[in-house]
């Protein structure tokens, strides 16, 4: 027997709520996710109670449900929670109406990934990834607005710092951290040493995908203050780690987070925060691409 199977039951949840925590990044890894816990603490403390209220609410409507325990167990039914409960701490202040929204938003989140997640399995449908994230966080913002509640924006945008080699490395660091909302660099060289600890070669193609939105922002001209925020990383970040784990060819996940960066700015167009979805599209891309390449080169060989 594993040595999750034969742990206390509060050991156990422990396990499954660290694992979503990594999930957000793509791991199965307790101790990647204590690492992505430790750098909310760091980066923005204020936002753990959603984090960790979004995530528990997620997990335990998904074994209410009777969804499937493996599942459960490697985090896939806490990560959008978690995102959600970040969001909306970071959106709204702590009243009364807060936790309802968390709560509401992540017990959704399971309940539209289950189904997904089944269809994907039987039907060979595209990965969710963060989509019920961004579908409910879509949904909560347009409905934030709409009540009489004081929204948490800071009062004013520092002044960019000049560019220079460090600014941008810190830059890349908070390409990291903004995956999950922090723009502090020490949060996202936390986040690279819980890639690193999960594995060697995500966090390098995690640094690879923030880098490379570094570059491609600068070559484009866009705002100075964004890139050096980090802005341009993430989604680039989120895209070479998923198709870095499914295709070996480097090429794939370096066109991924082309297609990420380059989708990013049509969603400021549409009056739409990006959240994650230029890194879900980016990936529904690639993914249907091999696939219908597949199919070809399948009907075009004689059998």
């Amino acid at each position: 027997m594993s040595p999750l199977a034969t742990s206390h039951p509060a050991l156990q949840s422990l396990r499954a709520l660290l694992n979503g925590f990594a999930q957000i990044f793509l791991q199965q890894h307790p101790g990647c996710g204590l690492l992505v816990l430790i750098a909310i603490l760091i980066g923005a403390p204020d936002l753990l109670p959603g984090a960790l209220l979004g995530g528990l609410t997620s997990m335990l409507i998904a074994q209410r449900r009777g969804y499937p325990p493996a599942d459960i167990a490697i985090g896939l039914y806490g990560y959008n929670g978690i995102l959600l409960g970040l969001l909306l701490s970071l959106k709204l202040p702590w009243t009364p109406l807060l936790p309802v929204l968390i709560i509401t938003s992540a017990a959704f989140s399971s309940m539209l990934l289950a189904p997904w997640m089944q269809r994907m399995r039987k039907h060979d449908w595209l990965p969710a990834f963060t989509f019920p994230f961004v579908l409910l966080g879509w949904l909560m913002l347009a409905l934030v607005i709409q009540l009489p509640l004081p929204l948490d924006t800071p009062a004013g945008t520092p002044a960019a710092p000049e560019l220079s080699f460090l600014q941008l490395l810190l830059g890349v660091l908070r390409g990291l951290g903004q995956v999950i909302f922090l723009d502090s660099p020490l949060a996202g060289l936390c986040l690279l040493i819980g890639l690193r600890l999960a594995d060697g070669r995500t966090a390098l193609w995690a640094l690879l995908g923030s880098s490379s939105g570094s570059v491609l922002a600068l070559f484009y001209g866009w705002p100075s203050d964004g890139t050096l925020a980090g802005l341009y990383g993430y989604n680039a970040t989120l895209a070479a780690i998923a198709l870095a784990q499914v295709y070996r060819c480097p090429l794939v996940p370096a066109v991924g987070i082309i297609l990420a960066l380059v989708l990013q700015p049509g969603f400021s167009a549409l009056g739409l925060p990006a959240l994650t979805m230029p890194f879900i599209l980016a990936c529904w891309l690639v993914k249907a691409s091999a696939q219908s390449w597949q199919q070809a080169v399948k009907h075009s060989t004689p059998s």
